[in-house]
């Protein structure tokens, strides 16, 4: 099912101090080139793009932020992305771990803990996390009684293996796609753009809330590329979508190649909020990364989304994602930046 746009209208943005950012839209503005125009905005047109998005997720969703709680499984990877230091070149080289099903349940009871109904998988892609991460699912569940999200981030799997996943308890599934554009996502991911499209629509029809994403600013990206972005979630049935700006890692083929654009990534944040008021959408650890009080900024754009980092804390620096100077999530961190934001932190939606 197609989420609704929301009744804001690009062509007609509010001032950046007004409260209502209701106006008359049809999906049929939602087009490439409306797109890559907002996604250029800078200066007051983009304060009034970032206004009329905090509107609209104040009407779907109030002043709250759905906050996750993380345990990275294994940094092991069979894909060779060229913008990941986990890829399957770097194994020889990286300080491979594996939890065991004890650290896991104890990452869950702390995220229990702390309040937070949201544990949240991820990994790399390895056919062996099916098993690790299904087999834990149903204590966790019974550890929350029930009441709470499991939400993977596993990498493509078979339908057997989504519907076996989906048996033992996951309530939803992150696949970013990366990037559109079919050839440069080959370039950039050695594997089949097809079939990841071809996953998130199994994920969806399998009854998954399923999430995909874009990497913003990956060498020979185009701007037009980022607005069929956010049109593929739509058309997808996408319930949750990020955006993420490219970080040029060490030991990777992209490591020289410039970062991506925090005030595009912003700019798209705010976009798909009014695309689909309903989505959720994070304030990624990325932001941060790239700019003191980035994650601040994703709030102020429209994001509603915080992830806190409970991976062991020996293991944290091991799970190489941005490489090991990678902006760690903490729960005193989200406290902070989601009072300053005058938001209130939230439960999952899905459960």
């Amino acid at each position: 099912m197609r989420n609704e746009p929301a009744a804001s209208c690009l062509t007609s943005l509010p001032a950046a101090d007004e409260g209502d950012a209701s106006s008359d839209v049809i999906p049929e503005a939602w087009n490439r080139a409306t797109l890559r125009t907002w996604l250029l905005a800078k200066g007051d047109p983009q304060q009034r793009l970032f206004a009329a998005a905090r509107e609209a997720r104040r009407t779907a969703f109030g002043d709250r932020v759905i906050v996750r709680g993380l345990v990275e499984v294994t940094n092991l990877c069979r894909v060779n992305c060229e913008f990941c230091p986990m890829r399957r070149d770097n194994t020889r080289e990286n300080k491979i771990f594996e939890l065991s099903e004890t650290q896991i349940l104890e990452s869950a009871a702390e995220i229990k803990r702390c309040g937070i109904n949201i544990v949240f998988f991820q990994a790399g892609e390895v056919k062996r996390t099916t098993q690790i991460v299904g087999s834990v699912l149903p204590k966790i569940r019974a550890m929350f009684d029930g009441r709470v999200e499991l939400l993977l981030c596993l990498g493509n799997k078979s339908e057997e293996e989504y519907r076996y996943l989906k048996n033992q308890g996951a309530t939803s599934y992150i696949l970013k796609h990366e990037t559109s554009d079919p050839q440069l996502n080959e370039k950039m991911r050695h594997s089949s753009f097809a079939n990841r499209i071809e996953s998130l629509k199994t994920l969806v029809r399998t009854g998954y809330k399923a999430g995909t994403g874009a990497i913003v600013g990956l060498p020979g990206q185009t701007i037009e590329s980022l607005a069929d972005d956010l049109l593929l979630a739509r058309d997808l049935g996408a319930h949750m979508v990020s955006a993420s700006p490219f970080i040029p890692a060490p030991d990777t083929p992209l490591a020289q190649y410039p970062p991506g654009d925090v005030s595009i990534t912003l700019n798209f944040i705010a976009l798909a909020r009014l695309m689909s008021p309903r989505w959720l959408i994070p304030s990624v650890s990325a932001l941060e990364t790239r700019r003191n009080g980035g994650q601040s900024a994703g709030l102020a754009a429209g994001a509603n989304v915080l992830t806190v980092n409970f991976t062991p804390i020996n293991e944290r620096e091991n799970y190489l994602i941005y490489g090991k100077d990678r902006y760690i999530v903490r729960n005193d961190h989200v406290n902070e930046i989601v009072a300053n934001s005058g938001l209130e932190r939230a439960a999952s939606v899905f459960v």
